[in-house]
């Protein structure tokens, strides 16, 4: 799945480039610094969008002498520099818009709207499609792109909000605008924690898998053999797991029958979850 999602990040990365040099442009044209915020973010996510790529890349490398279990682990590291541009991008919007609501200044153009309208649609429509091909591949970093993508939606319709009341409200108002860019950051950093969360969780080894360790004990459960399953660790390396399973079977079993077993139920769970990696089987006796 990894050419898919280089594909999708690629093709996002491509989206973050029209949309930024879009929302400069009219910001600026158009005398909205919630406009302008907004293409802060999105040039954070030009960069953020460049380190998915190249976490996705580098862990889809084998495994070799000095990583065994693959180079996955890339990808959650990668999560947490995205992160990091996100956080960086909020001050950077949040320090401004409070400069800006000190100072005096003109309304944004009526303009604007109808480009923050159109951007909406098309970053509601990216976060989907993003998230889709998140999950389908299993990739952490693509579903923090995805993030980003929902992240930028939002501080559009905060820059649409802004704009619209201070449009509307007339003189007095105008800085309705950087309000609307200040609360952008609240959103964005919000973004960052729930985009940092599972990330965390993967490096840790968190155990938060409880639909495939069902699905692990069911296939296992009709290997011949095996007459129960105990313990059950699962790892997420990157768009893959590694399983550690203890196996019981029957005690008066020679040690090569229990290998035997032990091998059949490996190769059953690799050939029916094709999301595994690999397989620790440890051998229990019956009791």
């Amino acid at each position: 799945m990894s050419g898919s999602a280089l594909k999708t990040t690629r093709l996002s990365l491509l989206s973050n480039v029209l949309l930024a040099i879009i929302k400069w442009v009219t910001g600026v044209l158009g005398n909205s610094y919630a406009l302008i915020a907004d293409a802060i973010e999105s040039t954070s996510d030009i960069f953020a969008s460049l380190l998915v790529l190249l976490g996705i890349k580098y862990s889809s490398r084998p495994a070799d002498k000095n990583h065994p279990y693959g180079h996955g682990r890339a990808e959650p590291l990668i999560t947490f520099l995205v992160v990091v541009f996100l956080l960086v991008s909020a001050f950077v919007i949040a320090w401004q818009s409070i400069n800006n609501i000190r100072v005096p200044h003109e309304a944004p153009h009526a303009f604007t709207l109808w480009v923050l309208g159109g951007i909406i649609l098309w970053k509601e429509l990216s976060y989907r499609w993003v998230m889709q091909n998140g999950i389908k591949s299993n990739s952490s970093s693509l579903k923090a792109e995805a993030w980003h993508h929902r992240a930028d939606a939002l501080t559009s319709v905060a820059a649409f909000t802004g704009i619209s009341i201070a449009l509307i409200m007339g003189k007095g108002y105008e800085s309705a605008d950087d309000w609307a860019a200040l609360f952008s950051s609240v959103l964005i950093a919000y973004n960052a924690y729930r985009i940092f969360r599972p990330a965390l969780g993967e490096i840790m080894d968190e155990q938060n898998y409880d639909e495939l360790k069902i699905e692990i004990r069911c296939v296992s459960a009709g290997v011949t053999g095996v007459e129960d399953t105990e313990k059950l660790y699962i790892r997420k390396v990157g768009m893959k797991y590694h399983v550690d399973l203890h196996a019981m079977v029957k005690g008066t079993l020679t040690v090569k029958e229990g290998h035997d077993i032990a091998h059949r139920l490996k190769d059953t769970l690799l050939e029916k979850i094709p999301s595994i990696e690999n397989v620790l089987i440890h051998i229990e006796p019956d009791k």
